[in-house]
Parts: C-alpha cells; sequence; structure tokens
C-alpha cells in the first residue's frame, strides 16, 4: 500500500496515471497535481469507475518550491513522480528534499531560459570541458547527491522509455549475457502515421529543439559532436518495416558512460521521414524553434512557444495514430571471452495503446516505464540514499513488469549491425 503524487496532466502523465490505478494492489492512494487542476479533474473522474483505490487532485505550480512542498505536505505520498516540464526537475527536487521523499522523473533536467547568464555560464564550461552543447544534461541533478544522501532518501532519474527502459536493457544485457559491453547503439524507430502534415509525438517545445541541436556520441572515452542530423542509416526493425535513422545527442548517453564500465561506444539514433525532417528545417531557417524572446505587437513571445500553441496537442494523436513503434539497443562485447552481439527491443502497437488507455504508443511507452519505475521505489526494489539512474539497480524486476503491465520485449541474437550511409 502506497501514496504517490503525479505532478504533471499530459499525454504521458495520463499514462502513468491509468497505469498506477491499473495497479491498485501497489498503488492504493494517488493525488494528480497540475497548474490545470481541470485537467486533473478529468483524467480523476475517468478512473474513479474502476480504480480500486482511492484519486485526488490539486492545483501546483511546479515552479514554485512553495507550492510543491505544500501540495506535499498536504497530501503526505512515499513518492513524487515528476512527469511535468524537464524545465521544473529542480525545482519539484528542492521540494522532495524539504520534505524528505522520494523524487522520480523521466527526463533530466534543462533551463526554461538558454539566456539566462547564470546558467549559461556553467553551460558554456561544460561545453568546453565535455565536448557536447546539448542544453540537457544531468550534471545539474547528479550534483544532488549529497543532499540527498543527507536527506536519507532518493532520486531516481530518467525512468521512461529513452532514457529508462533502454538503461534497463543495458544492465540486463550485462547481467545477463556479457562480461564486459563495448559499444551501444540505443535506437528509436517510430512507425507511426497521425496524418497530420507536421506534429510531434511528445512536447513539442522538447522535441524540436532536441532534435534541431547538434548530435553527439560517446567513443574511447571522450564526447564527438557532429553537426544536426549529418549521420544517417536505414535499419529494418520488426514489425515495422526500412526506416532512415538519423545520429542524435541523448541523456542516457551521459549517465551509461558513467555506470557502464569499459564500454567504448554509444550512439542513440532516431527514425524520421523526410516530411518531418522538411517542416523542421523551414520552421528553423524562419526562426520558429528559437528559445529567445521576441517583441510581437507590444507583448514578449518565444517563438517555439507560440509555434506549440500551434501545433496539434501530442495528447490528442491517440485516435489518429496508426502503425507501431521499434525501441531498442544492440550491444556487443564479450562472454566468456567470446565476441557476442545481441539485440533486446520492444514493439508498442499505436492503435492498441489507444483501445487500452486512449493514447498512442509515444505516450504509452514513456508512460508505462514512469509507472514501473515509481513501483520499484514505494515498494523497495530499488532503493537507496542519493541521486540515482536506472541501470545502477538490479534489472530483473524492472524488466517482468515491463513484460506485465504491457511492453514485452525480445532479445535477439547477432542481429544485423547498423551500417552508415
Amino acid at each position: 500500500m502506497s501514496r504517490l503524487l503525479v505532478i504533471g496532466c499530459g499525454g504521458v502523465a495520463q499514462v502513468a496515471i491509468k497505469k498506477c490505478c491499473q495497479n491498485s494492489e501497489v498503488f492504493t492512494d494517488i493525488c494528480i497535481a497540475s497548474r490545470t487542476k481541470e485537467k486533473c479533474d478529468r483524467v480523476a473522474d475517468e478512473v474513479k469507475a474502476w480504480y480500486k483505490g482511492n484519486i485526488q487532485t490539486a492545483k501546483v505550480d511546479a515552479d514554485n518550491t512553495d507550492e510543491v512542498i505544500a501540495v506535499i505536505k498536504s497530501f503526505s505520498p512515499d513518492a513524487v513522480l515528476n512527469v511535468a516540464l524537464p524545465y521544473q526537475d529542480l525545482t519539484i527536487m528542492d521540494a522532495c528534499l524539504a520534505c524528505k521523499v522520494p523524487y522520480i522523473d523521466t527526463a533530466n533536467y534543462e533551463p526554461e531560459d538558454t539566456n539566462d547568464p547564470a546558467w549559461r555560464e556553467i553551460y558554456e564550461k561544460r561545453c568546453k570541458d565535455l565536448g557536447f552543447s546539448a542544453y540537457f544534461d544531468y550534471s545539474w541533478q547528479w550534483d544532488y547527491m549529497e543532499k540527498f544522501k543527507e536527506a536519507g532518501t532518493m532520486a531516481l532519474l530518467g525512468t521512461g522509455f529513452d532514457p529508462g527502459v533502454t538503461s534497463v536493457f543495458t544492465a540486463y544485457a550485462l547481467k545477463h549475457y556479457f562480461d564486459e559491453i563495448e559499444t551501444i547503439d540505443i535506437m528509436d524507430c517510430n512507425g507511426g502515421d497521425h496524418g497530420y502534415p507536421f506534429a510531434t509525438n511528445f512536447n513539442p517545445e522538447i522535441n524540436l529543439r532536441e532534435v534541431s541541436a547538434p548530435g553527439s556520441y560517446w567513443e574511447d572515452g571522450r564526447w564527438i559532436e557532429i553537426p544536426a542530423m549529418s549521420i544517417k542509416s536505414s535499419y529494418d526493425f520488426a514489425e515495422v518495416g526500412k526506416k532512415d535513422m538519423y545520429l542524435l545527442h541523448h541523456e542516457e548517453i551521459e549517465s551509461l558512460a558513467k555506470n557502464i564500465p569499459g564500454v567504448k561506444r554509444i550512439r542513440f539514433f532516431m527514425t524520421f521521414g523526410q516530411s518531418y525532417l522538411t517542416h523542421m528545417k523551414c520552421l528553423e531557417n524562419v526562426g520558429m524553434l528559437s528559445t529567445e524572446p521576441i517583441m510581437y505587437e507590444g507583448r514578449e513571445i518565444v517563438p517555439i512557444q507560440f509555434l506549440k500553441a500551434l501545433l496539434p496537442d501530442p495528447a490528442s494523436l491517440g485516435p489518429r495514430t496508426v502503425g507501431k513503434t521499434n525501441i531498442g539497443c544492440i550491444y556487443t562485447g564479450k562472454k566468456d571471452g567470446k565476441t557476442r552481439s545481441i539485440y533486446i527491443y520492444n514493439v508498442c502497437d499505436h492503435q492498441e495503446c489507444y483501445k487500452e488507455l486512449g493514447s498512442q504508443a509515444i505516450s504509452y511507452t514513456t508512460g508505462v516505464p514512469a509507472m514501473i519505475g515509481s513501483m520499484m521505489v514505494v515498494t523497495g526494489a530499488w532503493s537507496g540514499e542519493g541521486v540515482f539512474n536506472v541501470e545502477e539497480f538490479d534489472p530483473d524486476p524492472y524488466m517482468d513488469a515491463l513484460n506485465k503491465w504491457g511492453l514485452p520485449w525480445v532479445v535477439e541474437e547477432n542481429p544485423t549491425p547498423i551500417v552508415l550511409e
């Protein structure tokens, strides 16, 4: 029996909430908190007919630590699941520290204002020292290690799919298939079609910022940065087919490079259709992906936030999205002195997700692991004092839960290797 406070009520949050409600033996009491309480109320009303536990809602501005502290104290949760925006990670972590409550999230911190002078100074030093220029990285949250130790509680970072499941796949591969992993290739394929000329499958502001940034990968103990979309490959994905994919920077590369001993190379690839890339390049060229405020008719607006308001809400894509996703990792390494290669992946059907929870597969594949990570924490299957990434714990109970709760996985021996074009 446990009490979970969920902060956020977007597409991913709604999947996580409904999965927690399905898992009522563990999650007996749930509070949904968001800036828009009406949205929380709608989700609560939707699940009340079948959820066997107790559910309530609250209004909170997750940018305001004092407001988050007040909600935590009012509800007294056993853990806080942050499925709001990455901009709000640190304020919610501060609130969890003040209340000595475990913190859980799906994506690492990045700033809303990338021109803030104090943040910019730290960012530019990191770019120089480490060699990658992505706006998001784990250093801000890893710096909370001693604070969480002193508070006697834990923060679990990145329990989505990627990061999240892909990192647990890695821990599982190392535990059961390898003595040493030498290379990791993470591949995120979305073969879904929503019918719009252009839309993003998760928060447009985060998605477009991530995709338009320079790519980078880890090799031989250092970061190598490349121009955006400059490394391409085609891969034939099970149940999806052949798709073009491009190398991007992604946060789990950073944590896996730290936590997987001896790894020589880590890369992340994501599939994109030509129409998506053409639209994105056009928007970038005219300044619509900018995070720098501009004055328009006497008021200040942020172009990418204005664009977000124009694009379809990712939470609305479920009924019209068909096709499947295939997300997984190819590993090479040594076992008993012999070279070995395996591929661990999950295939998820957009329409099956919609039938179950009213969601498309992108939100589903992130929301289900958010529930599972929360379950690992509140049941004590994963425990500790400090700040942790998911690959630092025993992967077996998490992997078992993926099979049980809707994300079954496959292990393929000797997969087709990636060939760069």
